[in-house]
């Protein structure tokens, strides 16, 4: 057997889960989609409200709230009261983790009023919301101004919040890093109901550099500053079709958007947007885009797609016509590209509703997608979650740029999941270590993609139901999982938390360095108030007093060798 070619896997007994699964589409047709689409709807009125407000009033109002938070936190009694978490409802999160935590005897902070864009400074460049603003309400404030964020995140529901907390991509990512890497200051209230502003160099730098990836266990993010850059009306997309194996295809887009020559800084060589999308084990299309004015996207012979339109291919289809048709190039408006993968999910889509690809689908209820995730996580009882933490992949690989070819051929091996994303981000080399970094010495090397202050890592994006499932084979979904997280481990590569994750708490400190963070957990009060960061992501129901236990032995063991004395 090749190293590519899959296990030989038998047959797999169906259950009365499969049926349910088989046929959910008519739920999500009669019941998820329309009341998905009325509270897009009334949300969108409410942005629009909040919208009519002067800068002046929205500050007002979140000054207001913030001293309500902080007085929250102020009337919590350690001794009686359980562990601190946000009032919003587990099946809202966007995000596949397990949110069980919430089941836990706990202390509710409402922060459900911070959903507002309070300043666009268009001098200093950057904007200041609340966590609650998501991607394509502050797309819709910023695109018409000519300026945007630094890095979109595709999905409109997703959340400054969940992105600054967690993990948040995008494909401008090669040139500005992660979400949270564009973030000038947070606005924390720390355990204690203290309020305080965060930056990388004041006297809460520490805290600055912790707060991404904590899941929200250091404090209560109520806003941030976000950098802000100057963009044209359209992108200029050209899609460049890819045949071989998995190394040629890694190596096809290594070279799209990381110049041979080492000069990964230089504006004329390296493509605003960078983009994979792997069909199979042998085609690939890739994407690289560049902004255009409105005066370049209508000269004589430019094509433009609006990709936005409810009835029109979805977008990952239509990429993959660039298999048989060869490269070309279109222009697409800005923010239609922004949210390109918005209405189809990427190709999640296809799963929950198998003929919603269809034109005559698009055409006369392509308006109502997508479904909301959090309602589709809110209509699956225990054993259909389940079911999908066995059947079903949903989860992301951040790996170095020179080991893309070999992290593509595991996945084939082990997942043989089709479509695969791949996004390419620099991981910087930051004065203090955080929960994650790049390689020890990688400058030195000199590869492809890397700078002196960055390596270049890749999101490998791997969502689908797998090849063994798709065949009614046998298939291990958590031990696939757990292999995957070994291999990342080995590999210096990490696991975004928004994933459900099968790390035991030894290795998930294997994964992500603890030192920063338990350091600043400790410093501001958040140990015994807020849960450490790997209890928030642990798979399976968990009680206060279990966490609490099981936090303190850490925390016991973390610290002694974060005090003990170098010699």
């Amino acid at each position: 057997m090749s190293d590519l070619e899959a296990p030989l896997r038998p047959k797999r007994k169906k259950i009365w889960v499969d049926y349910f699964v088989q046929f959910r589409w008519i739920l999500v047709i009669f019941v998820v989609l329309p009341i998905s689409f009325t509270i897009y709807f009334l949300t969108y009125l409410g942005d629009v409200r909040s919208e009519w407000k002067s800068f002046k009033t929205r500050q007002k109002e979140h000054d207001e709230n913030v001293k309500k938070v902080m007085k929250r936190l102020r009337q919590r009694n350690p001794s009686k009261d359980g562990l601190v978490c946000t009032a919003r409802k587990p099946w809202i999160a966007v995000g596949m983790r397990n949110v069980d935590y919430k089941r836990a005897r706990h202390f509710e902070v409402d922060l459900s009023a911070f959903r507002n864009v309070l300043s666009i400074d268009l001098e200093r460049m950057v904007a200041r919301v609340e966590p609650l603003v998501n991607m394509g309400q502050i797309s819709r404030v910023t695109v018409p101004k000519n300026v945007s964020l630094a890095v979109v995140a595709e999905l409109d529901d997703l959340t400054v919040g969940g992105l600054i907390n967690g993990y948040g991509i995008e494909g401008s990512s090669h040139k500005y890093g992660l979400f949270s890497d564009t973030v000038v200051s947070f606005e924390i209230v720390l355990a204690d109901g203290t309020l305080v502003r965060a930056t990388k160099d004041n006297e809460f730098s520490d805290l600055y550099y912790a707060i991404p990836w904590s899941q929200g266990t250091l404090g209560l993010l109520v806003a941030a500053e976000i950098k802000l850059i100057p963009i044209k009306e359209y992108m200029k997309l050209t899609y460049m079709p890819v045949v071989g194996n998995l190394q040629d295809i890694a190596q096809a887009y290594c070279d799209s958007f990381a110049p041979r020559d080492g000069d990964q800084d230089n504006e004329e060589k390296v493509p605003d947007f960078v983009e994979g999308m792997i069909y199979s084990p042998t085609q690939a299309v890739m994407m690289t885009g560049r902004y255009a004015s409105k005066e370049e996207a209508k000269k004589k012979g430019s094509k433009i797609n609006s990709v936005g339109w409810w009835f029109k291919t979805w977008f990952y289809q239509h990429a993959e016509t660039a298999l048989k048709k060869g490269e070309f190039v279109e222009y697409i408006p800005t923010r239609q590209y922004y949210h390109r993968h918005t209405r189809c999910l990427y190709w999640e889509g296809k799963l929950i509703l198998p003929f919603a690809d269809q034109f005559w689908f698009r055409f006369l209820f392509g308006w109502l997608m997508p479904p909301k995730v959090s309602l589709l996580k809110a209509t699956q009882g225990e054993a259909i979650r389940n079911y999908y933490h066995e059947m079903h992949v949903i989860q992301d690989m951040l790996v170095p740029l020179y080991k893309v070819g070999d992290a593509l051929e595991w996945v084939h091996r082990e997942m043989e999941v089709y479509p695969i994303w791949l996004c390419p981000h620099k991981l910087f080399k930051l004065p203090i270590k955080t929960m994650i970094y790049p390689e020890p010495g990688f400058e030195l090397h000199r590869r492809q993609g890397d700078t002196q202050t960055a390596q270049m890592y890749t999101d490998i994006g791997v969502y689908y139901a797998p090849g063994p499932v798709l065949r009614g084979e046998v298939f291990d979904g958590a031990e696939a999982v757990r292999k995957m997280e070994s291999w990342l481990i080995e590999n210096h590569g990490f696991q975004p938390q928004y994933a459900v994750s099968e790390l035991s708490e030894k290795s998930f400190w294997r994964m992500f360095d603890a030192s920063l963070y338990e350091q600043t957990r400790r410093k501001y009060g958040a140990v015994g108030t807020f849960m450490s960061v790997y209890y928030k992501s642990k798979k399976g129901r968990k009680t206060e007093k279990e966490v609490q236990e099981a936090e303190q032995a850490h925390l016991d063991t973390a610290y002694a060798e974060i005090d003990q004395p170098v010699d």
